[in-house]
């Protein structure tokens, strides 16, 4: 089983985030003991024996202390299977180095750092409260407390991206490479409803070109794209989630998929806190699952199984094969293109 934990809180709310978040009001212990009951119950429910993965994100993990952290840990540390993958989300502006610290002696391996950009303008349009320096700090702070599998975040396609400005981050990139940076999660922005960003068409550039030339550009610093916004050493995590397999999802608004289902937590912090262990169920149709294996594979290196399609999907597939627009290769169909993915679901599902 893979695990993921939300941590809701945050210092500020970004202009283009739409991910459950809110600040601190001083209910971060009840939050921390409602998620420990969530644990608790769940690991008993599913019998649960082994973790290959964890991911711990928000919100902003590191704005929380780091002690409120260790009942978690410590529930979880007999579960991790040997090698897990113990990752945790991270901003620039909150974390420092004794956080990074007990987070690496709490068995943390692998930390995401919230950067979005290196130009100060760029941060402030996005509504970040973190520096550029913050960020190469952050990097150092990372790697003193002896965690080398460090991720950084970006956000493109934006009002304020030409070629001069993405040329500029792949410039800081280039920096962050030879400091030891192993991955990268690169995201067009998206205008998102409930944000102060929706409805602000002329926020983003939808610039087809740009895109390319920013992939190409992380890629040539060494970091292999495995997904169409991922680069570099795979976080085996989120590869779990391409793959279709199965997680648990804990804390406010968490998802968790087994059993041909997936299952919603509470979306309001009172709700949770009152009820932590209560899961909405939505049983997902055979057809579901193929849209979503469509979806994810064509997104990702995963690619799509041969013998999971219909005959229409498989007649389709072999016809994009020919004009080379996906790779047969051991009984399954690979994108070699990410950009084109959505559209290639669309043609094969239709």
């Amino acid at each position: 089983m893979h695990l993921y934990i939300h941590i809701p809180f945050c210092e500020s709310k970004c202009f283009y985030c739409a991910f459950t978040s809110l600040k601190a009001r001083g209910l971060e212990k009840a939050y921390f003991n409602a998620l420990l009951e969530d644990l608790n119950f769940h690991f008993r429910l599913l019998n649960l024996k082994s973790i290959k993965t964890v991911f711990i994100g928000g919100g902003t993990p590191s704005v929380v202390d780091f002690r409120l952290f260790e009942p978690i840990f410590a529930f979880l540390t007999p579960y991790l299977a040997e090698f897990a993958e113990f990752s945790i989300e991270a901003n620039p502006h909150s974390s420092n180095a004794l956080w990074l610290k007990e987070m690496k002696n709490f068995g943390i391996n692998r930390i995401s750092f919230g950067a979005q950009s290196f130009d100060e303008k760029k941060l402030k349009f996005l509504g970040r409260i973190h520096s550029a320096k913050d960020i190469y700090k952050s990097l150092e702070e990372a790697k003193t407390a002896g965690i080398d599998n460090v991720s950084i975040d970006l956000i493109y396609d934006s009002k304020m991206d030409d070629k001069k400005m993405l040329d500029f981050e792949l410039s800081n990139l280039a920096r962050l490479a030879s400091m030891g940076l192993c991955h990268v999660s690169a995201y067009h922005l998206s205008l998102e409803k409930n944000t102060p960003f929706f409805k602000h068409k002329n926020f983003k550039k939808n610039a087809p070109n740009l895109m390319r030339h920013f992939i190409k550009g992380i890629e040539n610093l060494g970091f292999c794209q495995y997904e169409v916004s991922n680069f570099g050493q795979i976080c085996t995590h989120n590869l779990a989630y391409w793959q279709g397999k199965e997680y648990l999802g804990c804390g406010l608004s968490a998802v968790s998929f087994f059993n041909k289902s997936r299952f919603y937590t509470h979306r309001g912090l009172k709700n949770y806190l009152k009820e932590p262990t209560l899961r909405h169920k939505e049983l997902l149709s055979e057809e579901n699952l193929l849209l979503e294996h469509l979806f994810l594979g064509l997104r990702s290196c995963v690619g799509l199984e041969a013998k999971r399609l219909n005959k229409n999907q498989l007649k389709r597939a072999n016809f994009l094969t020919r004009h080379k627009k996906l790779v047969f290769k051991n009984e399954r169909f690979f994108n070699p293109n990410f950009l084109l993915s959505d559209e290639l679901a669309l043609f094969l599902s239709e």
